[in-house]
C-alpha cells in the first residue's frame, strides 16, 4: 500500500460524555444505527459507559476528515465541518472485533471525486483494511483505509491512514 494520508484525534472521553446528555444536544445524531448499537452493545459486555466507545469513534472520524483533508492536500473541501456527513463515516467492528472505517455510497463517492478517481460505475471500488469492497476485488489504484482506536481512562484515541492499494 502507498500511504496518502495519516490522521489522527484524541477526545476527552469525560467532556464527550457531558455532550453526550446536555440538554438539545443531537450528538447522537452524528453516529449511525449500526455505532450506536455496537457501542451499546460493547458498553454491556464489558461493563463500562458506552460513552467511552462512542468517543473513541468519535476520534476515528475526526482523524479520517483529518485524513481526508491532509489527502485533498491544496485542492477544495467537499465538505466544511458544519455539513460533513458524520453519520455517513462510520467506525464500525468487524466479526473479528476489528476497527473498520465504511463509508456511505454518497460519502465514498465524494472520496473519490475530491481525489481524482473515477466515480461511475466502472470506477474502483474502496477497500476497508485489506478486505476487498463490495461487488469487486482489490485491484491496483483502490482505496484503502486502515484504522487503530485506543481509550485508556480519560482519553481516547485514534489514529487513521488512507493509501492506495
Amino acid at each position: 500500500m502507498e500511504l496518502i494520508a495519516i490522521g489522527h484525534d484524541v477526545v476527552d472521553v469525560a467532556a464527550f460524555a457531558s455532550q453526550l446528555v446536555e440538554p438539545g444536544s443531537h450528538m447522537r445524531e452524528l453516529f449511525s444505527a449500526r455505532e450506536l448499537r455496537q457501542c451499546a452493545i460493547r458498553a454491556q459486555t464489558k461493563h463500562d459507559s458506552e460513552s467511552a466507545h462512542l468517543a473513541v469513534r468519535w476520534a476515528g472520524k475526526e482523524a479520517v476528515l483529518k485524513a481526508w483533508c491532509e489527502a485533498l492536500g491544496d485542492a477544495p473541501n467537499p465538505y466544511t465541518l458544519d455539513d460533513f456527513p458524520w453519520a455517513g463515516v462510520e467506525i464500525l467492528d468487524d466479526s473479528r472485533s476489528r476497527p473498520r472505517v465504511v463509508l456511505r455510497a454518497d460519502v465514498e463517492a465524494t472520496l473519490r471525486e475530491s481525489l481524482g478517481f473515477a466515480t461511475d460505475a466502472e470506477s474502483l471500488p474502496v477497500a476497508v483494511q485489506g478486505m476487498p469492497a463490495q461487488g469487486a476485488a482489490a485491484q491496483s489504484k483502490g482505496l484503502q483505509w486502515h484504522i487503530s482506536l485506543s481509550h485508556d481512562g480519560p482519553i481516547a484515541s485514534a489514529v487513521v491512514t488512507l493509501g492506495l492499494a
